[in-house]
């Protein structure tokens, strides 16, 4: 039995050290302190019902699913809590709230402040909060804060959090959040704007919060009070959707007899290879599209029969009058893994809303693709946002958000 557990513990190291060496060639991991927290923690003892090859792939590891088999808790992928980590910036000292529970990532985080600062977890879930307190007496983090409550409200008795990390997917910024963070504190939140969850890297800006960059992120979504679903209609049954964050008005039987009748195809000469990532355009389209909405599909046969969009779970997508516009893209080079970007467009207005979406993809490969991320802004609902050209304004329950291209 003990040379047994002295193997797993071995095991354990040199997988641990090995994903270590992953994320640092990925690029996930920047940071000497972040590469330690990572070396230090772990991992297996968070997720301990399955294989130590399973806890320390990069890959989540779902730990509870509602009576549908949704997924409503997880032990997020290592590459994504790297990212947010390198985006908090923690430092030894600071005291930080974790939004969502799972007890891995607050034990990085506590690795991260040190014996002098402070961690703090909170989640709505009675079961991930008991899970996370066990795991994290057992790797050694009792120091940590373990609190079940709503997050829409914060932790007040722990507060002023010089780090805010939301590992939740969130439709809006409650002003808990906005007032339990120290002066010169920053937040780092994956937020749903027009659909698309990104990592917001947020610090304080006179009377916003502003973005200090951004990466594409997904989380299972927030429960309790800042809970927002998406409104979903189905185009064909369950294999086609179109997904609206907002309650801008469908025809919908028009976008069932447009999905009926033959597609238009337009191509923009727009190329880019295979492992490049392309999440600026989708948010650009976001931003310079009205009428906006996302394209999901089955993973089907007959769902790719009837649509083949650049993401089966999220393409941006253009309403015409009674009809619809995505993206897509096809192979062009093989032996270089080149492809180009494309559209493809029904109802009767098909040509027209392809060409429009085709012209929006060349200004973006055009004027974007190489420069400046977006610029990401967060008002209080209260304060007044003037509409500028070139801005889009994102109005919310508690917040305005704007988004504007350097």
């Amino acid at each position: 039995m003990e040379n047994t557990v002295v193997d797993d513990s071995a095991q354990a190291d040199a997988l641990r050290h090995a994903l270590v060496e992953e994320l640092v060639a990925a690029g996930s991991i920047a940071s000497p302190e972040v590469v330690a927290a990572f070396r230090t923690v772990p991992r297996h003892l968070f997720a301990p019902e399955v294989p130590l090859q399973e806890a320390y792939a990069n890959d989540i590891v779902r730990t509870k699913r509602d009576e549908h088999g949704v997924t409503i808790s997880s032990v997020s992928a290592p590459w994504l809590q790297a990212v947010m980590l390198e985006q908090a910036q923690i430092g030894p000292g600071m005291s930080c709230l974790e939004i969502g529970s799972g007890g891995y990532n607050a034990a990085l985080m506590a690795e991260l402040v040190g014996p002098d600062g402070e961690v703090t977890t909170v989640d709505i879930d009675a079961d991930v909060t008991e899970r996370a307190r066990r795991f994290l007496d057992a790797a050694g983090y009792g120091q940590v804060n373990v609190v079940l409550a709503d997050a829409e409200h914060g932790v007040p008795q722990h507060a002023p959090f010089d780090r805010i990390i939301v590992t939740v997917g969130v439709f809006d910024l409650p002003p808990a959040w906005w007032t339990q963070l120290s002066v010169g504190g920053r937040i780092v939140v994956p937020l749903r704007i027009r659909g698309l969850s990104r990592s917001l890297a947020l610090v304080r800006d006179g009377d916003h919060l502003a973005s200090v960059g951004h990466e594409m992120a997904g989380f299972v979504a927030v429960q309790g009070a800042g809970a927002h679903a998406e409104r979903l209609v189905t185009l064909h049954g369950e294999e086609v959707g179109l997904r609206f964050d907002d309650d801008q008005p469908v025809e919908v039987e028009a976008l069932r007899a447009a999905l009926r009748q033959p597609n238009v195809q337009a191509w923009s000469g727009v190329r880019f290879g295979g492992m490049e990532p392309f999440d600026g355009l989708f948010l650009w389209l976001a931003t310079g599209l009205d009428r906006f909405c996302l394209l999901s599909r089955a993973r089907t046969d007959a769902a790719r029969g009837l649509v083949d969009p650049a993401s089966p779970i999220a393409t941006p997508t253009l309403l015409s009058r009674d009809g619809f516009a995505y993206v897509t893209f096809r192979e062009v080079d093989p032996q270089t893994e080149t492809y180009e970007f494309g559209v493809y467009a029904h109802g009767p207005d098909a040509e027209g809303a392809a060409a429009t979406l085709v012209e929006q993809i060349r200004v973006w490969d055009r004027d974007h693709r190489h420069g400046h991320v977006a610029q990401i802004n967060i008002y209080p609902a209260s304060v007044p946002v003037a509409r500028a050209p070139g801005v889009r304004v994102v109005p919310k329950r508690h917040t305005t958000v704007t988004i504007s291209w350097p």
